[in-house]
């Protein structure tokens, strides 16, 4: 058993992991057995998410001293939890989906990704479908450039035949 100190170094090192992170997932791994664990770690490590055990209430204490609001998340910490961390909001819910083929486990108890809190595993579709940052900056900048280049193509067309009218009257005027 853990003494108190360590338990408090412990939610203070949570604590900075969930300040630094955008996209925080809460799952359920328990019923895997000891090679499906390690094979769903190594699936993690290779896409460069973090998986972590951790107890509830000191979850929640993390939580609270973070500086964000993970209230809507206090619901899911029931049970087994591990959190997995990501910079893609949506590569821990498409690892999830991609394992489940094989296995009832991991189920999604919850997320926070980018100031949202989502919760239960029916909203797994839901995550593995969600656009980064730049891929909604590329969609922007591509929903303004198609106007733009229409107007682009609509005045060449107008100044050829402008030019070729202007050219005609100059070649009478001769």
């Amino acid at each position: 058993m853990k003494t108190k100190e360590e338990k408090n170094q412990l939610v203070a090192e949570l604590s900075k992991i969930l300040k630094a992170n955008e996209v925080v997932y809460i799952t359920d791994i328990l019923g895997l057995n000891a090679e499906q664990t390690s094979q769903f770690r190594r699936l993690c490590f290779k896409r460069n998410i973090k998986l972590q055990m951790v107890k509830n209430t000191l979850l929640k204490r993390a939580m609270e001293n973070s500086g964000k609001d993970f209230s809507g998340l206090f619901p899911a910490l029931k049970g087994s939890s591990a959190i997995m961390l990501s910079d893609s909001a949506k590569a821990p819910a498409a690892l999830i989906k991609e394992y489940r083929k094989k296995m009832v486990k991991p189920e999604l108890k919850g997320a926070y990704v980018m100031d949202m809190v989502v919760l239960g595993d029916n909203q797994l579709d839901f995550l593995t479908n969600i656009k980064s940052k730049n891929e909604l900056i590329a969609d922007v900048l591509l929903a303004l450039q198609s106007p733009a280049n229409n107007l682009v193509n609509a005045l060449g067309s107008k100044a050829s035949a402008l030019a070729g009218v202007l050219k005609t009257l100059s070649e009478k005027a001769a």
